[in-house]
């Protein structure tokens, strides 16, 4: 899914004018100070946003950002479970995901309240949680945007890194029916210097038109692959229901880096319309999710059972390598996520650029030729380790868990925690604090077991 950035600082030109003589401001800021009478500060009252999205758009955003390399590597994911695991496996981290998700956004929307603030970002949050909690979270809690910075820019970086060897491998699955044998590595260099000018755009707005027809195409796209897995038959025969144990932690870490979404969650509820309508039991995070699992449910159990043990970390790779529309789906398929690699560069630039390095340069006048640099930089990373370990679905996997293990369900349950920590103790408290306990367990686990075993398929792959 698509990150963005967070609407965290309020231009002074969206804030109304309270001397103004418009009625209208007037009544609305009499409205605000009525409801606020009765509860408090509400941070939802206060957020000056230019241009806010409506429920349906926020609903759209999370939809289009769930067709992305994720789910075309969900059938290889059913194959490391079985299919019965697989589904039941897929439906259990869908809840879970959604939960610490419904967690995080509380507690940024509690801690707004107490600081009197609009909004805050995930760093931000996470910060002012630790403050609130026991004495040795309070003492770390200055680290804790750190931290939360370090993982964040490791799964951008990660992310970029699987677009580089989905659009390598598709292109070369291409390429190599007109009976052409280049390594991958050549593909990848191929596409290395229209990488790094994509990712000298600074303004997100000339990337706009392309994201839109990146979307169109990938929807298209998406169709036709669900056309070819049902024409290939799925089948139940030799399609084990349960996978072996040791690649059970490949499974959770593929599903994580295909689901979670936690990446764009608050930037999208700080920029909404109508926040509230975000949570709840019918809310749009709930309908999005619900969605999208049943999406990820479909697209690995039919891959699984048309490919079986074949099921590539990409099932567009699986599909008519001599059709001519097969090959058009892939390219096409390719250039959208080429586009793709310049948004979520985009947000790996915002937090090593603009959160610090931008800091260090601040009176340079070469300013501007240093960014320059930094973007080349990050793109020659992520290139390099794509080099490195050109394996599709163990790079998936492998920063599924490393990151979205602690940023998607340990680190909002130590938000939660932390936050509600003043609470009067009692059976509620404890009931929370042992359910916290268990997601923050489960999310460690889940990392460095996943962490693991994934390495350990990548030096078993090329020893």
């Amino acid at each position: 899914m698509e990150p963005s950035k967070t609407n965290a600082h309020i231009n002074p030109a969206f804030v109304p004018d309270l001397n103004s003589s418009n009625p209208k401001l007037h009544e609305v800021e009499s409205g605000k100070k009525a409801i606020e009478a009765e509860g408090g500060y509400d941070p939802y009252l206060h957020r000056k946003i230019p241009r806010p999205i409506t429920n349906a758009e926020t609903l759209l955003h999370l939809l289009k950002g769930s067709l992305g390399t994720g789910i075309l590597a969900m059938p290889n994911a059913f194959h490391n479970a079985g299919y019965i695991l697989g589904l039941a496996g897929t439906i259990v981290i869908g809840i879970i995901c959604t939960y610490s998700i419904h967690l995080l956004i509380k507690a940024e929307y509690e801690l707004c309240k107490r600081s009197k603030t609009p909004s805050l970002t995930y760093p931000a949050t996470a910060q002012a949680a630790l403050a609130e909690g026991p004495s040795i979270m309070k003492k770390i809690s200055p680290y804790a945007p750190y931290v939360i910075n370090a993982f964040l820019l490791t799964y951008q970086l990660g992310t970029c890194c699987v677009y580089i060897v989905f659009i390598a491998e598709n292109v070369k699955s291409v390429v190599d029916a007109y009976d052409t044998d280049l390594h991958l590595e050549i593909y990848m260099l191929i596409i290395l210097l229209p990488l790094i000018l994509l990712n000298y755009i600074k303004n997100l707005k000339y990337l706009a038109p392309f994201s839109t027809a990146a979307n169109f195409i990938t929807l298209v796209s998406f169709g036709f692959i669900l056309y070819y897995i049902i024409r290939d038959g799925p089948t139940f025969e030799d399609r084990e229901p349960i996978g072996e144990v040791r690649h059970w932690p490949l499974f959770f870490g593929t599903v994580l880096f295909a689901l979670e979404a936690i990446g764009v969650i608050m930037p999208l509820e700080n920029e909404m319309k109508t926040p509230k309508a975000f949570g709840g039991t019918i809310g749009v995070l709930n309908i999005a999710m619900s969605v999208i699992v049943t999406l990820y449910v479909g697209m690995g159990l039919l891959g699984y059972l048309a490919y079986g043990a074949l099921a590539k970390g990409s099932i567009t790779l699986n599909i008519g390598d001599e059709e001519v529309l097969a090959q058009v789906v892939k390219i096409l398929y390719a250039a959208a996520i080429f586009i793709t690699y310049g948004l979520q560069c985009y947000v790996a630039i915002d937090i090593a650029w603009n959160e610090y390095l931008s800091k260090r340069f601040y009176m340079n006048k070469r300013k501007s030729f240093f960014e320059y640099v930094t973007r080349t930089v990050i793109v020659l990373i992520t290139f390099l380790l794509a080099i490195a370990v050109p394996k599709l679905e163990l790079f998936i996997s492998l920063f599924g868990a490393l990151c979205l293990s602690a940023l998607g369900i340990a680190f909002p349950a130590i938000i939660d925690m932390c936050t509600h920590w003043d609470k009067p103790r009692g059976i509620l408290f404890t009931l929370s604090v042992c359910k916290n306990c268990i997601l923050i367990v489960f999310g460690f686990a889940g990392l460095i077991i996943g962490t693991y075993t994934s390495i350990s398929e990548i030096v078993n792959a090329f020893s």
